[in-house]
């Protein structure tokens, strides 16, 4: 059985990126889905004062011991002003101190949501980057648009549901 980790990167308790990982996740065939919630992961503020003081927060190893665990990770991104949530951004951050390969060269698909017509698309795009840079895993990605309107316990736009399975398809091919 394939094991998924799978989260929205967002503390909103109504996440839309939460939904759309969770969505996504669960279209992996025999795969076991472990969703996770940044909220159970509330850290302070990542400094090298803090890390130092402390070492790397616990709850920062126990969410890296889960992407350890997976065979691949969906993570759906938040925008906020552009960029990463400050969730993310911090469990990134405390992450990133556990030592290199964060991402474990795994495959990823990367997704975003928003209820405007844009997607996330500048978040998704700064990730894909980012995260491409940090592993040799595969990487597959796309944007929702228009949350409210394309998506009631799955996608309902055929064209953006089309375009979700390929990419999905995609991922999968990697995991096997």
């Amino acid at each position: 059985m394939i094991k998924i980790v799978a989260f929205g990167a967002s503390s909103s308790k109504a996440s839309i990126n939460k939904q759309f990982a969770n969505f996504a996740a669960n279209q992996v065939p025999n795969a076991q889905v472990n969703l996770l919630d940044l909220n159970d992961f509330e850290m302070p503020i990542y400094s090298i004062d803090k890390e130092q003081e402390s070492g790397v927060h616990p709850l920062a190893m126990e969410f890296r011991k889960h992407l350890d665990e997976a065979d691949g990770i969906i993570i759906s991104f938040a925008e906020h002003n552009g960029a990463y949530s400050a969730a993310f951004k911090n469990i990134f951050d405390w992450i990133s101190r556990g030592g290199p390969n964060i991402w474990g060269n795994k495959p990823m698909l990367l997704l975003s949501a928003s209820p405007g017509p844009q997607g996330a698309k500048t978040v998704l795009e700064i990730a894909v980057g980012k995260i491409r840079r940090m592993t040799e895993g595969h990487i597959q990605s796309i944007s929702l648009t228009e949350f409210d309107k394309n998506f009631d316990n799955g996608i309902t736009d055929e064209t953006l549901l089309s375009e979700f399975k390929q990419t999905l398809n995609a991922f999968i091919t990697c995991l096997t």
